[in-house]
Protein backbone atom coordinates (compact mmCIF):
# COMPACT_ATOMS: atom_id res chain seq x y z
CA UNK A 1 0.00 0.00 0.00
CA UNK A 2 0.92 3.03 -0.51
CA UNK A 3 1.24 6.46 1.41
CA UNK A 4 0.17 9.16 -0.26
CA UNK A 5 1.25 12.85 0.49
CA UNK A 6 2.31 16.00 -0.75
CA UNK A 7 5.56 14.80 -2.67
CA UNK A 8 8.73 16.91 -2.60
CA UNK A 9 12.33 15.60 -3.82
CA UNK A 10 13.69 13.76 -1.42
CA UNK A 11 17.30 11.97 -0.94
CA UNK A 12 17.20 8.25 -0.02
CA UNK A 13 18.22 7.79 3.22
CA UNK A 14 20.04 4.76 4.34
CA UNK A 15 18.11 2.78 7.09
CA UNK A 16 20.21 3.75 10.13
CA UNK A 17 19.77 7.33 8.94
CA UNK A 18 16.21 7.57 8.25
CA UNK A 19 15.38 5.70 11.99
CA UNK A 20 18.60 6.96 13.39
CA UNK A 21 17.06 7.90 16.95
CA UNK A 22 14.76 5.82 18.88
CA UNK A 23 12.35 9.09 19.37
CA UNK A 24 11.17 11.55 16.45
CA UNK A 25 8.85 14.08 15.73
CA UNK A 26 7.27 12.53 12.95
CA UNK A 27 7.85 15.23 10.08
CA UNK A 28 8.33 13.25 7.49
CA UNK A 29 5.65 10.56 6.08
CA UNK A 30 6.32 7.14 5.14
CA UNK A 31 6.62 6.61 1.33
CA UNK A 32 7.40 2.99 1.28
CA UNK A 33 4.71 0.05 0.16
CA UNK A 34 3.32 -1.68 2.82
CA UNK A 35 0.67 -4.77 2.78
CA UNK A 36 -2.81 -4.43 4.61
CA UNK A 37 -2.12 -6.79 6.94
CA UNK A 38 0.93 -5.13 8.42
CA UNK A 39 -1.48 -1.61 7.57
CA UNK A 40 -3.88 -3.15 10.03
CA UNK A 41 -1.42 -4.79 12.85
CA UNK A 42 0.33 -2.00 12.86
CA UNK A 43 -2.41 0.33 13.38
CA UNK A 44 -4.08 -1.80 16.17
CA UNK A 45 -0.89 -2.33 18.60
CA UNK A 46 0.03 1.37 18.89
CA UNK A 47 -3.76 1.72 19.79
CA UNK A 48 -3.51 -0.87 21.85
CA UNK A 49 -0.44 1.39 23.51
CA UNK A 50 -2.06 4.79 23.28
CA UNK A 51 -4.66 3.16 25.53
CA UNK A 52 -2.45 1.82 27.87
CA UNK A 53 -1.05 5.09 28.07
CA UNK A 54 -4.30 6.23 28.95
CA UNK A 55 -5.74 4.24 31.46
CA UNK A 56 -2.16 4.63 33.64
CA UNK A 57 -2.51 8.35 33.21
CA UNK A 58 -5.61 7.87 35.03
CA UNK A 59 -4.64 5.29 37.80
CA UNK A 60 -0.78 6.68 38.49
CA UNK A 61 0.62 9.60 38.57
CA UNK A 62 2.11 10.46 35.54
CA UNK A 63 5.53 10.31 35.41
CA UNK A 64 5.81 8.25 38.66
CA UNK A 65 7.84 4.93 38.79
CA UNK A 66 5.48 3.01 38.71
CA UNK A 67 3.41 4.73 35.85
CA UNK A 68 6.68 4.09 34.06
CA UNK A 69 7.65 1.22 34.65
CA UNK A 70 4.21 -0.17 33.72
CA UNK A 71 4.42 2.14 30.20
CA UNK A 72 7.91 0.83 29.85
CA UNK A 73 6.74 -2.80 29.71
CA UNK A 74 3.69 -2.36 27.55
CA UNK A 75 5.83 -0.49 25.14
CA UNK A 76 8.68 -3.31 25.32
CA UNK A 77 5.75 -6.05 24.69
CA UNK A 78 4.75 -4.37 22.02
CA UNK A 79 7.88 -3.74 20.34
CA UNK A 80 8.06 0.09 20.16
CA UNK A 81 11.19 1.54 20.08
CA UNK A 82 12.38 1.85 23.58
CA UNK A 83 16.30 1.76 23.41
CA UNK A 84 18.47 4.81 22.48
CA UNK A 85 20.91 2.93 20.62
CA UNK A 86 21.35 0.62 17.86
CA UNK A 87 24.42 -1.76 17.73
CA UNK A 88 25.44 -3.49 14.69
CA UNK A 89 23.88 -6.99 15.19
CA UNK A 90 20.33 -5.51 15.52
CA UNK A 91 20.05 -4.82 12.18
CA UNK A 92 20.16 -8.49 11.38
CA UNK A 93 17.10 -8.98 10.43
CA UNK A 94 16.79 -12.79 10.14
CA UNK A 95 16.72 -12.38 14.08
CA UNK A 96 13.04 -14.40 15.59
CA UNK A 97 12.88 -10.75 17.75
CA UNK A 98 11.93 -7.63 15.45
CA UNK A 99 15.32 -5.69 15.50
CA UNK A 100 15.34 -1.90 16.89
CA UNK A 101 15.66 -0.94 13.25
CA UNK A 102 11.79 -2.77 12.50
CA UNK A 103 10.50 -0.97 16.04
CA UNK A 104 11.15 2.01 14.92
CA UNK A 105 9.82 1.64 11.54
CA UNK A 106 6.60 0.31 12.97
CA UNK A 107 6.45 3.22 15.54
CA UNK A 108 7.05 5.57 12.30
CA UNK A 109 3.90 3.82 10.13
CA UNK A 110 1.97 3.53 13.13
CA UNK A 111 1.62 6.58 14.28
CA UNK A 112 0.76 8.18 10.60
CA UNK A 113 -1.66 5.53 10.22
CA UNK A 114 -3.40 6.81 13.44
CA UNK A 115 -3.37 10.24 12.22
CA UNK A 116 -5.83 8.95 9.67
CA UNK A 117 -8.11 7.43 11.96
CA UNK A 118 -7.75 10.36 14.61
CA UNK A 119 -8.29 13.11 12.87
CA UNK A 120 -12.05 13.33 11.57
CA UNK A 121 -13.42 15.02 15.01
CA UNK A 122 -12.45 17.91 17.37
CA UNK A 123 -12.55 15.08 20.14
CA UNK A 124 -10.97 12.36 18.30
CA UNK A 125 -7.81 14.59 17.27
CA UNK A 126 -8.06 16.18 21.32
CA UNK A 127 -7.71 12.35 22.61
CA UNK A 128 -5.06 11.67 20.39
CA UNK A 129 -2.43 14.29 20.81
CA UNK A 130 -2.89 13.87 24.41
CA UNK A 131 -1.98 10.19 24.21
CA UNK A 132 0.70 10.94 22.19
CA UNK A 133 1.93 13.83 24.08
CA UNK A 134 2.34 11.59 27.43
CA UNK A 135 4.03 8.59 25.43
CA UNK A 136 6.55 11.13 23.74
CA UNK A 137 7.17 12.52 27.31
CA UNK A 138 7.87 9.43 28.91
CA UNK A 139 9.95 8.30 26.11
CA UNK A 140 12.17 11.55 26.28
CA UNK A 141 12.47 11.75 29.67
CA UNK A 142 13.93 8.00 29.62
CA UNK A 143 16.50 9.08 27.41
CA UNK A 144 20.12 9.24 28.35
CA UNK A 145 21.59 13.13 28.81
CA UNK A 146 23.39 12.37 25.59
CA UNK A 147 20.69 10.99 23.65
CA UNK A 148 18.57 13.98 24.67
CA UNK A 149 20.69 16.50 22.99
CA UNK A 150 21.33 14.31 20.17
CA UNK A 151 17.67 13.87 19.17
CA UNK A 152 17.50 18.11 19.64
CA UNK A 153 20.38 18.26 17.40
CA UNK A 154 18.62 15.54 14.50
CA UNK A 155 15.58 18.09 14.58
CA UNK A 156 16.49 21.65 14.67
CA UNK A 157 15.55 22.25 17.72
CA UNK A 158 18.16 24.73 18.04
CA UNK A 159 18.52 25.46 21.88
CA UNK A 160 21.79 26.79 22.83
CA UNK A 161 23.45 25.63 26.10
CA UNK A 162 24.70 28.97 27.90
CA UNK A 163 28.59 28.95 28.71
CA UNK A 164 30.33 28.09 31.98
CA UNK A 165 31.06 31.70 32.36
CA UNK A 166 27.71 32.80 31.89
CA UNK A 167 26.39 29.88 34.46
CA UNK A 168 28.85 31.58 37.17
CA UNK A 169 27.75 35.18 36.71
CA UNK A 170 23.40 33.90 36.80
CA UNK A 171 24.83 31.04 39.76
CA UNK A 172 22.23 32.70 41.90
CA UNK A 173 19.87 33.87 40.14
CA UNK A 174 19.27 30.19 38.39
CA UNK A 175 19.54 28.56 41.78
CA UNK A 176 16.72 30.73 43.19
CA UNK A 177 14.54 29.91 40.24
CA UNK A 178 14.79 26.44 39.81
CA UNK A 179 13.45 24.05 42.16
CA UNK A 180 16.05 21.77 43.95
CA UNK A 181 19.20 23.58 42.55
CA UNK A 182 21.86 24.03 44.99
CA UNK A 183 25.47 25.95 43.63
CA UNK A 184 26.80 22.26 43.12
CA UNK A 185 24.26 21.20 40.49
CA UNK A 186 23.90 24.36 38.81
CA UNK A 187 27.51 24.36 38.19
CA UNK A 188 27.16 20.31 36.65
CA UNK A 189 23.31 20.81 34.86
CA UNK A 190 23.31 22.26 31.39
CA UNK A 191 21.24 25.43 31.22
CA UNK A 192 19.54 26.31 27.92
CA UNK A 193 18.89 29.68 26.64
CA UNK A 194 15.30 29.86 25.32
CA UNK A 195 13.23 32.95 24.37
CA UNK A 196 10.31 33.12 27.21
CA UNK A 197 7.71 33.01 24.62
CA UNK A 198 8.57 29.12 23.77
CA UNK A 199 8.83 28.36 27.18
CA UNK A 200 5.22 30.34 28.65
CA UNK A 201 4.17 26.90 30.80
CA UNK A 202 7.37 26.84 33.07
CA UNK A 203 7.17 31.26 33.04
CA UNK A 204 3.71 30.74 34.22
CA UNK A 205 4.83 28.11 36.99
CA UNK A 206 7.72 30.11 37.60
CA UNK A 207 10.25 27.34 37.38
CA UNK A 208 12.50 29.45 35.05
CA UNK A 209 14.81 32.45 35.12
CA UNK A 210 14.61 35.29 33.03
CA UNK A 211 16.63 37.81 31.41
CA UNK A 212 16.13 39.77 28.08
CA UNK A 213 13.53 38.01 26.85
CA UNK A 214 15.16 34.48 27.28
CA UNK A 215 14.03 31.84 29.33
CA UNK A 216 17.11 29.45 31.26
CA UNK A 217 15.66 26.21 31.58
CA UNK A 218 17.63 23.70 33.48
CA UNK A 219 18.20 20.23 31.52
CA UNK A 220 14.98 18.14 33.08
CA UNK A 221 12.75 20.89 32.44
CA UNK A 222 13.84 20.84 28.41
CA UNK A 223 11.45 18.54 28.15
CA UNK A 224 8.48 20.66 28.50
CA UNK A 225 9.74 23.17 25.43
CA UNK A 226 9.77 20.08 23.54
CA UNK A 227 6.64 19.09 24.10
CA UNK A 228 5.33 22.39 23.39
CA UNK A 229 6.57 22.16 19.92
CA UNK A 230 5.50 18.61 19.60
CA UNK A 231 2.22 19.48 20.32
CA UNK A 232 2.14 22.50 18.15
CA UNK A 233 3.12 20.00 14.82
CA UNK A 234 0.98 17.13 16.08
CA UNK A 235 -2.30 19.65 16.09
CA UNK A 236 -1.21 21.70 12.54
CA UNK A 237 -0.82 18.02 10.67
CA UNK A 238 -3.86 16.53 11.99
CA UNK A 239 -6.01 19.59 10.54
CA UNK A 240 -4.21 19.22 7.30
CA UNK A 241 -4.72 15.44 7.63
CA UNK A 242 -8.63 16.14 7.79
CA UNK A 243 -8.42 18.23 4.93
CA UNK A 244 -7.03 15.09 2.63
CA UNK A 245 -9.37 12.63 4.15
CA UNK A 246 -11.59 12.64 1.57
CA UNK A 247 -9.06 10.85 -1.00
CA UNK A 248 -8.52 8.24 1.74
CA UNK A 249 -11.64 7.36 2.54
CA UNK A 250 -12.53 6.75 -0.72
CA UNK A 251 -10.57 3.56 -0.82
CA UNK A 252 -12.85 1.00 0.13
CA UNK A 253 -10.13 -1.13 1.69
CA UNK A 254 -9.70 1.30 4.42
CA UNK A 255 -12.25 3.15 5.10
CA UNK A 256 -13.95 0.35 7.66
CA UNK A 257 -10.75 0.26 9.05
CA UNK A 258 -10.34 3.77 9.97
CA UNK A 259 -13.61 4.09 10.59
CA UNK A 260 -13.70 1.18 13.40
CA UNK A 261 -10.36 1.98 14.76
CA UNK A 262 -11.57 4.99 16.73
CA UNK A 263 -13.65 2.47 19.14
CA UNK A 264 -12.10 -0.51 18.79
CA UNK A 265 -11.63 -3.39 20.83
CA UNK A 266 -8.05 -4.61 20.81
CA UNK A 267 -8.16 -7.33 23.37
CA UNK A 268 -8.39 -11.02 23.35
CA UNK A 269 -10.91 -12.98 21.23
CA UNK A 270 -13.52 -14.86 23.96
CA UNK A 271 -15.64 -16.97 21.33
CA UNK A 272 -13.59 -19.55 20.97
CA UNK A 273 -12.40 -21.85 24.66
CA UNK A 274 -11.33 -25.27 25.80
CA UNK A 275 -13.48 -24.70 28.74
CA UNK A 276 -16.64 -25.65 27.05
CA UNK A 277 -18.88 -27.45 29.41
CA UNK A 278 -16.98 -27.00 32.56
CA UNK A 279 -19.33 -24.06 33.86
CA UNK A 280 -22.86 -26.36 35.29
CA UNK A 281 -25.87 -24.30 35.22
CA UNK A 282 -25.98 -24.90 39.37
CA UNK A 283 -22.96 -22.76 39.43
CA UNK A 284 -24.14 -19.21 37.73
CA UNK A 285 -25.81 -17.78 40.99
CA UNK A 286 -22.41 -18.01 42.87
CA UNK A 287 -20.48 -17.28 40.37
CA UNK A 288 -22.75 -14.18 39.57
CA UNK A 289 -22.26 -12.79 43.05
CA UNK A 290 -18.13 -12.70 43.20
CA UNK A 291 -16.79 -13.28 39.54
CA UNK A 292 -19.76 -11.29 37.10
CA UNK A 293 -18.62 -8.07 36.43
CA UNK A 294 -21.26 -5.36 37.18
CA UNK A 295 -23.01 -5.55 33.80
CA UNK A 296 -23.23 -8.99 34.18
CA UNK A 297 -24.40 -9.20 37.44
CA UNK A 298 -27.44 -6.54 36.96
CA UNK A 299 -28.36 -9.04 34.28
CA UNK A 300 -28.71 -12.35 35.89
CA UNK A 301 -30.38 -10.63 38.74
CA UNK A 302 -32.67 -8.79 36.44
CA UNK A 303 -33.77 -12.15 34.77
CA UNK A 304 -34.07 -13.99 38.02
CA UNK A 305 -36.14 -11.50 39.13
CA UNK A 306 -38.32 -11.03 35.94
CA UNK A 307 -37.95 -14.55 34.30
CA UNK A 308 -37.20 -12.20 31.05
CA UNK A 309 -34.67 -10.41 29.10
CA UNK A 310 -35.02 -8.03 26.26
CA UNK A 311 -33.14 -8.40 23.27
CA UNK A 312 -30.14 -6.20 23.95
CA UNK A 313 -30.02 -7.76 27.34
CA UNK A 314 -29.99 -11.53 25.93
CA UNK A 315 -27.50 -10.60 23.14
CA UNK A 316 -24.92 -9.24 25.61
CA UNK A 317 -25.89 -11.78 28.41
CA UNK A 318 -26.03 -15.08 25.77
CA UNK A 319 -22.97 -14.11 24.55
CA UNK A 320 -20.99 -13.67 27.72
CA UNK A 321 -22.32 -17.09 28.99
CA UNK A 322 -21.18 -18.30 25.80
CA UNK A 323 -17.98 -17.13 26.60
CA UNK A 324 -17.86 -18.23 29.64
CA UNK A 325 -18.30 -22.16 28.94
CA UNK A 326 -21.79 -22.64 28.70
CA UNK A 327 -22.89 -25.18 25.56
CA UNK A 328 -25.29 -24.57 23.25
CA UNK A 329 -27.50 -27.26 25.13
CA UNK A 330 -27.24 -25.78 28.44
CA UNK A 331 -27.72 -22.11 27.07
CA UNK A 332 -30.97 -23.62 26.07
CA UNK A 333 -32.04 -25.14 29.29
CA UNK A 334 -30.64 -22.23 31.15
CA UNK A 335 -33.05 -19.39 29.42
CA UNK A 336 -36.01 -21.81 29.07
CA UNK A 337 -35.90 -22.81 32.64
CA UNK A 338 -35.96 -19.12 33.71
CA UNK A 339 -38.22 -17.95 30.44
CA UNK A 340 -41.02 -20.60 31.32
CA UNK A 341 -41.30 -19.30 34.98
CA UNK A 342 -42.34 -16.03 33.95
CA UNK A 343 -45.06 -15.45 30.58
CA UNK A 344 -43.80 -17.57 28.18
CA UNK A 345 -44.26 -21.05 27.96
CA UNK A 346 -41.72 -23.89 26.99
CA UNK A 347 -44.01 -24.09 23.52
CA UNK A 348 -43.59 -20.42 22.85
CA UNK A 349 -40.19 -20.62 23.69
CA UNK A 350 -38.93 -23.11 21.58
CA UNK A 351 -41.13 -21.36 18.66
CA UNK A 352 -40.05 -17.58 19.13
CA UNK A 353 -36.18 -17.56 21.49
CA UNK A 354 -34.82 -21.21 20.67
CA UNK A 355 -33.36 -20.29 16.90
CA UNK A 356 -31.94 -16.92 18.15
CA UNK A 357 -29.99 -19.00 20.52
CA UNK A 358 -28.71 -21.54 17.97
CA UNK A 359 -28.00 -19.05 15.50
CA UNK A 360 -25.86 -17.16 18.41
CA UNK A 361 -23.73 -20.59 18.76
CA UNK A 362 -23.57 -21.01 14.85
CA UNK A 363 -25.96 -23.58 14.47
CA UNK A 364 -28.04 -21.60 12.29
CA UNK A 365 -27.83 -19.08 9.77
CA UNK A 366 -24.45 -18.30 8.14
CA UNK A 367 -23.42 -20.34 11.16
CA UNK A 368 -21.05 -17.75 12.12
CA UNK A 369 -19.33 -18.25 15.59
CA UNK A 370 -20.32 -15.09 17.42
CA UNK A 371 -18.08 -13.17 19.86
CA UNK A 372 -19.04 -11.93 23.48
CA UNK A 373 -19.54 -8.60 23.52
CA UNK A 374 -15.91 -6.15 24.18
CA UNK A 375 -16.49 -3.05 26.97
CA UNK A 376 -16.64 -0.41 24.59
CA UNK A 377 -19.09 -2.31 22.42
CA UNK A 378 -20.80 -2.33 25.43
CA UNK A 379 -20.54 1.52 26.58
CA UNK A 380 -20.52 2.65 23.02
CA UNK A 381 -23.66 0.53 21.05
CA UNK A 382 -27.62 0.32 22.09
CA UNK A 383 -28.00 2.37 24.93
CA UNK A 384 -30.61 1.01 27.26
CA UNK A 385 -33.99 2.52 27.41
CA UNK A 386 -37.29 2.39 29.95
CA UNK A 387 -37.20 -1.89 30.63
CA UNK A 388 -33.83 -2.53 29.95
CA UNK A 389 -31.31 -3.77 31.98
CA UNK A 390 -28.34 -4.44 29.29
CA UNK A 391 -25.18 -2.05 28.63
CA UNK A 392 -22.90 -0.64 31.13
CA UNK A 393 -23.88 0.50 34.78
CA UNK A 394 -20.98 2.94 34.77
CA UNK A 395 -21.86 4.49 31.85
CA UNK A 396 -25.64 4.37 31.77
CA UNK A 397 -26.97 4.19 35.38
CA UNK A 398 -28.27 7.13 37.04
CA UNK A 399 -24.95 8.11 39.27
CA UNK A 400 -27.11 8.47 42.41
CA UNK A 401 -28.42 4.73 41.48
CA UNK A 402 -25.20 3.47 41.01
CA UNK A 403 -24.15 4.79 44.40
CA UNK A 404 -27.20 2.66 45.89
CA UNK A 405 -26.30 -0.47 44.60
CA UNK A 406 -22.38 -0.09 44.91
CA UNK A 407 -23.88 0.34 48.94
CA UNK A 408 -26.10 -2.45 49.12
CA UNK A 409 -22.69 -5.00 47.50
CA UNK A 410 -21.35 -4.09 50.68
CA UNK A 411 -18.29 -2.07 48.66
CA UNK A 412 -16.53 0.50 51.57
CA UNK A 413 -18.11 4.54 51.22
CA UNK A 414 -13.98 5.48 50.37
CA UNK A 415 -14.15 2.70 47.68
CA UNK A 416 -17.45 4.00 46.35
CA UNK A 417 -16.40 7.57 45.94
CA UNK A 418 -13.61 6.50 44.18
CA UNK A 419 -15.63 5.02 41.28
CA UNK A 420 -18.33 7.60 41.75
CA UNK A 421 -14.93 10.07 40.67
CA UNK A 422 -14.02 7.71 37.66
CA UNK A 423 -17.49 8.07 36.48
CA UNK A 424 -17.50 11.62 36.81
CA UNK A 425 -14.32 11.41 34.57
CA UNK A 426 -15.60 9.13 32.37
CA UNK A 427 -13.30 6.39 32.84
CA UNK A 428 -16.02 3.94 32.55
CA UNK A 429 -13.13 0.15 32.58
CA UNK A 430 -11.18 2.01 34.80
CA UNK A 431 -14.27 2.22 37.37
CA UNK A 432 -14.76 -1.61 36.53
CA UNK A 433 -11.51 -2.10 37.29
CA UNK A 434 -11.97 -0.30 40.58
CA UNK A 435 -15.02 -2.61 41.24
CA UNK A 436 -12.80 -5.37 40.52
CA UNK A 437 -10.69 -4.38 42.88
CA UNK A 438 -12.95 -3.45 45.51
CA UNK A 439 -14.70 -7.01 45.61
CA UNK A 440 -11.52 -8.57 45.28
CA UNK A 441 -9.89 -7.04 48.15
CA UNK A 442 -6.57 -6.17 46.29
CA UNK A 443 -4.28 -3.01 45.84
CA UNK A 444 -3.80 -3.28 41.87
CA UNK A 445 -5.56 -5.60 39.38
CA UNK A 446 -2.60 -5.91 37.44
CA UNK A 447 -4.12 -5.83 34.02
CA UNK A 448 -6.26 -3.05 32.30
CA UNK A 449 -9.85 -4.14 31.66
CA UNK A 450 -11.34 -4.03 28.42
CA UNK A 451 -13.69 -7.43 28.38
CA UNK A 452 -16.16 -8.33 30.39
CA UNK A 453 -15.37 -12.14 30.00
CA UNK A 454 -11.68 -10.74 30.88
CA UNK A 455 -12.97 -9.68 33.98
CA UNK A 456 -14.26 -13.15 34.88
CA UNK A 457 -11.07 -15.27 33.68
CA UNK A 458 -8.88 -12.59 36.13
CA UNK A 459 -11.58 -13.11 39.30
CA UNK A 460 -11.03 -17.08 38.44
CA UNK A 461 -7.57 -16.90 38.62
CA UNK A 462 -7.37 -14.86 41.17
CA UNK A 463 -9.76 -16.67 43.24
CA UNK A 464 -7.90 -19.95 42.41
CA UNK A 465 -4.54 -18.91 43.77
CA UNK A 466 -3.50 -17.93 40.47
CA UNK A 467 -5.06 -21.17 38.43
CA UNK A 468 -8.58 -21.73 36.77
CA UNK A 469 -10.70 -22.99 39.33
CA UNK A 470 -11.87 -26.61 37.89
CA UNK A 471 -10.81 -25.23 34.41
CA UNK A 472 -7.48 -24.86 32.46
CA UNK A 473 -8.67 -22.05 29.83
CA UNK A 474 -6.76 -21.35 26.39
CA UNK A 475 -7.12 -18.08 25.36
CA UNK A 476 -6.98 -17.47 21.52
CA UNK A 477 -5.76 -14.24 20.23
CA UNK A 478 -7.75 -11.85 18.03
CA UNK A 479 -5.84 -11.11 14.65
CA UNK A 480 -5.05 -7.81 16.39
CA UNK A 481 -2.38 -9.12 19.17
CA UNK A 482 -0.32 -10.19 15.44
CA UNK A 483 2.93 -10.87 18.02
CA UNK A 484 3.39 -13.07 20.70
CA UNK A 485 5.45 -12.31 23.89
CA UNK A 486 8.59 -13.89 22.11
CA UNK A 487 7.82 -11.77 18.89
CA UNK A 488 6.48 -14.80 16.32
CA UNK A 489 3.79 -13.35 14.15
CA UNK A 490 0.21 -14.73 13.98
CA UNK A 491 -2.51 -15.14 10.94
CA UNK A 492 -4.58 -11.78 10.38
CA UNK A 493 -7.63 -11.42 11.80
CA UNK A 494 -11.29 -11.53 10.33
CA UNK A 495 -12.34 -8.42 8.03
CA UNK A 496 -13.53 -6.23 10.89
CA UNK A 497 -16.53 -5.17 8.87
CA UNK A 498 -17.58 -8.77 8.04
CA UNK A 499 -17.52 -9.20 12.19
CA UNK A 500 -19.48 -5.97 12.67
CA UNK A 501 -22.22 -6.93 10.24
CA UNK A 502 -22.24 -10.55 11.38
CA UNK A 503 -23.01 -8.83 14.88
CA UNK A 504 -25.96 -6.79 12.93
CA UNK A 505 -27.00 -9.74 11.26
CA UNK A 506 -27.51 -11.80 14.94
CA UNK A 507 -29.09 -8.59 15.91
CA UNK A 508 -32.55 -9.43 13.67
CA UNK A 509 -32.86 -12.96 15.16
CA UNK A 510 -33.45 -11.26 19.09
CA UNK A 511 -36.66 -9.63 18.35
CA UNK A 512 -39.48 -9.70 21.21
CA UNK A 513 -43.17 -10.28 20.81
Amino acid sequence: MQFTGRRRKLTVHPQNELYGHCLQLYGQPPLENISLSEFETFAVERLKLLKTVENLGVSYVKMSEQYSKKLHAEISSLHFPHRPEVDESSLNKSQAVPTEYEKRRKDHISHFILRLAYCQTEDLRRWFIQQEMDLFRHRFTDLPPKFKTEFLHRNNLKYDTISVEEKKNLKDQLINSSYGFSGTTVVEQDFYKVPFQDALDLVRMRKVFLQGGYAYIPHQEIVTIVLNDFRTRLSKALALTARSLPAVQSDERLQPLLNHLSHAYVGQDYSIQKNIGKVSLEQIDALSAKSFPLCMRQLHKALRDNHHLRHGGRMQYGLFLKGIGLTLEQALQFWRSEFIRGKVDADKFDKAYAYSIRHMFGKEGKRTDYTPYSCMKVILSNPPSQGDYHGCPFRHSDPELLKQKLQSYKLSPSGIVQILDLVKGMHYQLACQKYFELTHNIEDAGFSLNHPNQYFMESQKLLGGGREIKKEVEMPQKVQENTTANGASVQPQPNTTQAMEEMGDLDSYFLDE
